[in-house]
């Protein structure tokens, strides 16, 4: 019975922190993205400012999908947690 009760607390240990770096590499690769797009937009603005309005749909909607890439992190995580 002991050997089943430390089974599941090491399993339970593994999942959690597997849910972590899923929140966590998600975040870090979604906020690397979305600053490196928004640098180059604001350069490229900066570089020609009257194709501002050119620019902004196309850069809303890379943010947007950079920000999915999160919350799938996001979703993946609470499903493990689930699993506890």
């Amino acid at each position: 019975m002991a050997a089943d009760i430390a089974g599941t607390d090491s399993k339970s240990a593994a999942i959690a922190i597997s849910a972590g770096l899923a929140v966590a590499i998600a975040a870090f690769g979604a906020g690397l993205g979305q600053g490196r797009v928004g640098a180059a937009a604001m350069e490229s603005i900066g570089r020609n400012p009257n194709a501002a309005d050119r620019i902004f749909l196309p850069l809303v909607l890379t943010l947007a999908l950079l920000e999915a890439l999160a919350l799938y992190g996001f979703v993946i995580a609470i499903l493990l947690q689930g699993k506890i």
